[in-house]
C-alpha cells in the first residue's frame, strides 16, 4: 500500500474505536490510546488527524498546548502569570501508523498535514520530544536553540521545537510543561 491512496482529515466521533486500535498497536499498549482520550475530554485547542486509506483509519496525529514557565520574563518577572502576549505553543504528541503501513509515508503526511492545521488555528509554535533524526525535515529544531527544556527528561537533541510565525519564541526561554493529561496517563 503507497502513501498515495492516504488522506489527511480532521478526526470525527466515528473514529474514536479506530485511533484507539492504531495507538495501541503502534505503541504496544494502551497508555498513548488513553492520553489521546484525555487530551480530547480536557485539551484546548486540540488537534487531531487521521490518516485514511479507503475509510480505516491507519494513522493518527494530535497536538495539544503547552505551557512555558519562563525564566525570566522581559520585565524581569517570573513570567508565570497570565500574559495574553505569550506565544500559543502545542505539542505533537503522540503520532501514531499502523505497524503493517509504516515506513510509507504516512507519518510524514500526517506531521506536514498537522503543522498546516496548526497554523490555520493561529498557534504561535511546535514542541516535540522525539526521534532527533526525524523531526528536522519538517523545520523542528534543538529546543535548547530557544532557550527550552523539557519537563521531561530527553536524550540530547530529542527535545525539539518550530516557530509556526517568525519569532515567536523570542523571550519565551524556559520549562515547557505539557498537558496534566500526560502525567495522569500511564
Amino acid at each position: 500500500m503507497s502513501a498515495g491512496s492516504i488522506s489527511i482529515r480532521p478526526e470525527r466521533t466515528s473514529d474514536y474505536a479506530e485511533i484507539r486500535t492504531v495507538n495501541d498497536r503502534a505503541f504496544a499498549g494502551p497508555d498513548e490510546a488513553r492520553l489521546v482520550d484525555a487530551l480530547r475530554r480536557s485539551a484546548h485547542p486540540f488537534i487531531s488527524l487521521v490518516a485514511d486509506s479507503a475509510g480505516i483509519i491507519v494513522g493518527h496525529i494530535c497536538f495539544s498546548p503547552v505551557q512555558i514557565i519562563r525564566d525570566r520574563s522581559p520585565g524581569g518577572g517570573s513570567g508565570t502569570g497570565s500574559d495574553p502576549s505569550r506565544p500559543l505553543v502545542v505539542g505533537l504528541a503522540p503520532m501514531s501508523v499502523l505497524p503493517e503501513y509504516q515506513r510509507q509515508g504516512i507519518g510524514s503526511m500526517l506531521v506536514k498535514a498537522g503543522l498546516e492545521a496548526c497554523q490555520d488555528e493561529s498557534i504561535d509554535a511546535v514542541v516535540v520530544l522525539g526521534h532527533p533524526d526525524y523531526y528536522p525535515r519538517f523545520g523542528f529544531r534543538d529546543a535548547s536553540t530557544f532557550g527550552l527544556r523539557s519537563e521531561y527528561d530527553a536524550t540530547p537533541g530529542a527535545f525539539m521545537a518550530l516557530e509556526l510565525r517568525p519569532a515567536a519564541l523570542v523571550d519565551s526561554a524556559g520549562l515547557v510543561r505539557f498537558h496534566p493529561a500526560f502525567g495522569e496517563v500511564g
